[in-house]
């Protein structure tokens, strides 16, 4: 299996300590597929800052290919982070850096790149929403991270063009989590998964809801927990589809992997370490 995540990074300033850490949806995704030994790309747009070439340095070492990103001089997206009791409070940021002036916009040569990949993953915060459509109308299996930036007629733009949608829904009750995720998957997504924080997950599948338990444990840190469950459980559904597992059995126990494989990432500082001073 062969993954790439298109869009967003960022580094996470925590400002308490003066550290950054490398992130973003979209470059988590790539991380922690290669961490459950995937093969894993990148494809994203970088500044030509310190933070900038921490990422590069770190995803080098990762042995992730980076071949396809964009480089502009300017400042890297990054992030602003304080913790409370183990938990990630953002205070502050720069909207994506460079990203915002130079956006992705996929070439046919990009396509054909990304059609060597069994699944794109994207995220809300990419600034590439239009450019959605030329990986779905290539065939390639396409996920998005909506966060918890979603609208009606935000989920009705996007969920068009991705087979797999994942929601934040700390904030809503279950009931509201079970209509939302109907909603999601009546406007076009195959599956529809809503993490709850410290009340699990919630994937619906167009027949049936399925719940997760999250795995306690005392945090260190809980930033990258949703990308971390939603990697595991992805590639492992994913590999489960190819062996034609029973439906019901393989979400249930690509669920537990999410929620074993996001503890794990809760006992490490940033989304998955390699902090440097700032």
């Amino acid at each position: 299996m062969r993954v790439i995540g298109v869009g967003d990074n960022v580094v996470d300033k925590y400002v308490y300590k003066q550290t950054m850490y490398p992130g973003g949806n979209a470059l988590n995704f790539s991380v922690y597929a290669k961490q459950l030994g995937v093969d894993a790309a990148y494809f994203g747009v970088f500044g030509d800052d310190a933070a900038a070439n921490h990422i590069i340095k770190t995803l080098n070492g990762l042995e992730i290919d980076l071949s396809h990103c964009r480089q502009h001089k300017g400042e890297n997206g990054y992030a602003a982070v304080d913790l409370v009791d183990g938990d990630r409070v953002f205070i502050g940021g720069n909207d994506g850096g460079i990203q915002k002036d130079h956006p992705i916009v996929l070439t046919k040569e990009d396509i054909k790149y990304i059609k060597t990949f069994d699944i794109a993953h994207s995220s809300v915060y990419s600034d590439m929403d239009a450019e959605l459509h030329k990986i779905k109308e290539a065939g390639v299996l396409l996920s998005y991270d909506f966060s918890n930036e979603y609208t009606d007629q935000k989920l009705k733009t996007v969920c068009n063009d991705v087979d797999i949608s994942l929601l934040s829904c700390g904030q809503l009750t279950e009931e509201e989590v079970e209509a939302l995720l109907k909603k999601t998957h009546s406007y076009g997504s195959t599956l529809s998964i809503g993490t709850m924080g410290s009340r699990g997950s919630m994937v619906y599948d167009g027949e049936n809801f399925y719940n997760q338990k999250p795995y306690f444990v005392k945090p260190v840190d809980t930033l990258g927990a949703g990308d971390s469950f939603f990697t595991a459980f992805i590639l492992h559904y994913l590999k489960g589809k190819k062996e034609s597992d029973i439906q019901a059995e393989l979400i249930k126990r690509s669920l537990e992997k999410g929620a074993e494989f996001a503890a794990k990432t809760c006992l490490v500082d940033g989304a998955f370490g390699h902090g440097l001073s700032y």
